[in-house]
């Protein structure tokens, strides 16, 4: 019998930008609170500075509305669970944009406070079936605004790690939308039902060739927190690191995934 067909996720498209809206909005609430020295620290992002991480949100924001005011592709060329394996041609430029913007631009609150009020203005409008010209591929408006789930919540993520004693909030459905596509990016990656990945509360997939479970508990089991897949699936964090930090919990012979990660760059 043949393998049943996986079913494509969809997102809420509502849902969806008041995700992103509200994630960029707590970045922007902590940028207002950081110091001079504090937007000079260093990052985990190799040579960045947190002013760096900041302009690289703006810049992740202010790409949906440049993407809206450009001609409208004839269809979608990119797949949303295509999004993950493709950003690392292009992560050299954007880094080079993102140290740009950072330079050119000694008011970062001013920045985002400008952006967040352009992003909502330009979702507003725009319908959610709206295909966009993006870097990486034409892309529909939501499912463009789930690779922004992405980015915004796991650089969150690297802004709390640089900064000591910030702890900017994760929007529950910005971090819902970030942990689903990156675990169904890893069932495409290596399709199969021998494993279950599961990613309490917001997900559960399963992957890796071999026999298929069908009830009962499965024989491979890989389980850990939401912000702890994201560091694993974007190179933030290495699987045997996680193993022994007992961040992640792992059984059965097709439980390792250190093969298959990270996800994306």
């Amino acid at each position: 019998m043949p393998p049943a067909k996986k079913r494509t996720r969809t997102y809420d498209p509502t849902r969806t930008r008041a995700a992103v809206l509200a994630q960029f909005g707590q970045v922007r609430d902590a940028v207002r609170t950081l110091a001079p020295e504090q937007l000079a620290l260093p990052t985990r992002l190799g040579d960045w500075t947190v002013r760096d991480l900041i302009a690289h949100l703006a810049m992740t924001v202010a790409s949906v509305g440049r993407a809206l005011e450009r001609d409208e592709p004839a269809k979608p060329g990119l797949a949303l669970l295509d999004y993950p394996s493709v950003t690392a041609a292009h992560a050299v430029a954007v880094a080079e944009s993102s140290r740009d913007l950072a330079g050119a631009t000694p008011d970062l609150d001013a920045l985002c406070a400008r952006t967040g009020e352009d992003l909502a203005r330009h979702l507003a409008t725009a319908p959610h079936t709206r295909v966009l010209a993006t870097r990486a591929g034409a892309m529909t408006l939501t499912d463009y605004l789930v690779t922004r789930t992405v980015e915004l919540v796991v650089h969150t993520d690297d802004l709390n790690a640089a900064v000591p004693g910030l702890e900017v909030p994760y929007d529950r459905q910005a971090l819902a939308a970030a942990t689903r596509l990156l675990a169904d990016a890893l069932a495409a990656r290596a399709p199969g039902g021998s494993t279950e990945v599961r990613i309490p509360p917001y997900a559960v997939v399963q992957c890796v060739e071999g026999p298929r479970h069908t009830r009962g508990t499965p024989p491979n089991v890989v389980e850990t927190d939401p912000l702890t897949w994201l560091r694993l699936a974007t190179g933030r964090l290495a699987w045997t690191d996680a193993l022994a930090a007992a961040k992640v919990s792992a059984s059965g012979e097709r439980a390792d995934l250190s093969g298959l990660l990270p996800l994306m760059a």
